[in-house]
């Protein structure tokens, strides 16, 4: 019951943005302000940085959520949404070469950057593991079986070979042959 109210104030909050309801804009865009400041704050950055960002990440939410490009799953979506467009924006910032030429990198920036760079890399390599998992389950029996001992079960191709019965280069084949076809599942899937 109480998921179901927190949806459902969630979407209410959205309907009321998408309907350009100047209370509800003005709510949310005054309770999540102070968490943007801080994020440009503690990283390097101005008030005045802060308010501008902040400006042109809730515009960017706006959009958004006017075409359809966000929906919620949760009671704290989209106020998780625009901290997110407004740390990836502060982040071309901090790359930029025009903020690079004014400040030089401090600690801080740097661990904020490698913070960023490593969270990018990790959702980068969920991702591209959720897609190929999902490849490897339509891949026939042989292949499984085969990708499993050389990948996961960290067998050698002469060992699969002499399990199977067959000589290794037909095992360095066949085990060609099937990451091509887990290749090419996890390709088509994508798109």
């Amino acid at each position: 019951m109480r998921e179901a109210y927190k949806t459902n104030h969630q979407l209410q909050l959205i309907n009321a943005i998408k309907a350009n309801d100047q209370t509800a804009l003005k709510q949310f865009y005054m309770s999540n302000y102070h968490k943007i400041e801080a994020l440009v704050l503690k990283n390097s950055g101005s008030v005045d940085h802060a308010k501008d960002l902040y400006q042109d990440s809730f515009i960017a939410v706006w959009k958004n959520l006017k075409t359809n490009k966000f929906e919620p799953k949760n009671e704290t979506a989209l106020q998780g949404y625009l901290y997110q467009i407004a740390k990836n924006k502060w982040m071309d910032v901090l790359r930029s070469n025009t903020f690079k030429k004014t400040n030089t990198l401090t600690d801080e920036r740097l661990a904020f950057l490698k913070e960023e760079a490593i969270d990018e890399s990790r959702d980068d390599n969920e991702e591209k593991l959720k897609v190929t998992m999902s490849a490897f389950k339509n891949l026939g029996q042989p292949c499984k079986q085969l990708l499993t001992n050389f990948y996961y079960d960290k067998k050698s191709l002469r060992a699969i070979a002499s399990e199977l019965q067959l000589e290794e280069a037909s095992v360095r084949n066949k085990k060609y042959r099937c990451m091509e076809k887990l290749r090419s599942i996890a390709l088509s899937s994508k798109s």
